[in-house]
C-alpha cells in the first residue's frame, strides 16, 4: 500500500528538539485499528455470558462444532453492530449517541436500586 505522510523533520517549539516525523503507511493504520478491536472485544468478552455458555456447551458437544459455530455466530453479531454503528454515525453524532448510552445505563442503575431481583415480575392476565 502506498504511503500516507512522507517524512517531514519538525522542530519542537517549547523543547527546541528536531526530530522527525515517521513514515505511515495504511498497513501500519489498518494494524493500530485491528489491535483496538481485537483488544476491546477480547476484554469485553473475557468472562461474559456468552463465553461461560460456550464453555458449558463445550463441555458437553463437539468441541469443533462449537468452535466453528461460536466463530460464526461472534462474526455475524460484530459485524451486524459495525454496520449497524456505521449507520447510526451518519445520521446522528457520537456525542448523542454517547450521551444517550449514557443516560439509558444511569436509568438501568437507577432501576436497579428500587427493584430487587426476588421479587416476582408482574403477571397480566388475558
Amino acid at each position: 500500500l502506498e504511503r500516507e505522510t512522507s517524512a517531514t523533520v519538525v522542530q519542537d517549539a517549547e523543547t527546541g528538539v528536531i526530530r522527525k516525523n515517521k513514515q505511515r503507511s495504511a498497513w501500519n493504520l489498518l494494524l493500530r485499528i485491528f489491535m483496538q478491536a481485537f483488544t476491546m472485544t477480547f476484554l469485553a468478552e473475557w468472562g461474559d455470558r456468552s463465553q461461560l455458555t460456550t464453555i458449558i456447551l463445550s463441555a458437553r458437544e463437539n468441541v469443533y462444532g462449537v468452535i466453528i459455530g461460536g466463530v460464526i455466530g461472534h462474526a455475524i453479531c460484530t459485524g451486524l453492530a459495525v454496520i449497524g454503528g456505521r449507520m447510526i454515525a451518519q445520521k446522528i453524532s457520537v456525542r448523542t449517541v454517547t450521551l444517550i448510552g449514557g443516560v439509558v445505563f444511569l436509568i438501568f442503575a437507577v432501576s436497579a436500586l428500587f427493584f430487587s431481583p426476588e421479587e416476582e415480575p408482574v403477571k397480566v392476565s388475558p
